[in-house]
């Protein structure tokens, strides 16, 4: 059992790991043994998420989830199994808290009529300066 925070948990049988090669450091070890570990965990038929965490998980996933609905978390971190399944773990523990966030709604506002005055201000004061600058051509005869 993964627990997420006090309302989620995922049991271990939503999760699946299978083992690989890592590539990245290791020696000859890294040719011969499986070290890596793709965690995959189907968020789009998981009971264990509410509809609003798993819209939202969606979102944070990007490219880890699949078209199926799979997301995958590859760890390959550390040179044992042991290590790197508690990582895979880890991230998938802290993405789904991510996700069990609220985010806060945004309030629209609008600028106070005292802003928008000192804005007009500033940009005819600008514009009045940069009119001095313009050397007006001599209008002597020739």
């Amino acid at each position: 059992m993964l627990t997420i925070n006090e309302t989620i948990a995922i049991p271990d049988d939503e999760l699946s790991e299978q083992f690989v090669r890592a590539s990245g450091p290791g020696g000859q070890n890294v040719n011969k043994v499986a070290t890596a570990v793709e965690l995959r965990f189907d968020v789009r038929q998981s009971p264990s998420l509410p509809d609003d965490v798993r819209a939202r998980l969606k979102r944070l996933a990007g490219r880890r989830l699949t078209n199926a609905g799979v997301l995958i978390i590859r760890a390959e971190r550390f040179r044992t199994q042991e290590r790197n399944r508690a990582d895979a773990r880890n991230r998938l523990v802290a993405l789904v808290r991510r996700a069990a966030l609220v985010p806060k709604a945004r309030v629209k506002t609008r600028p106070s009529r005292a802003v928008k005055t000192r804005r007009l201000d500033a940009k005819t004061r600008r514009g009045r300066l940069k009119q001095t600058r313009q050397g007006k051509p001599d209008t002597a005869p020739e």
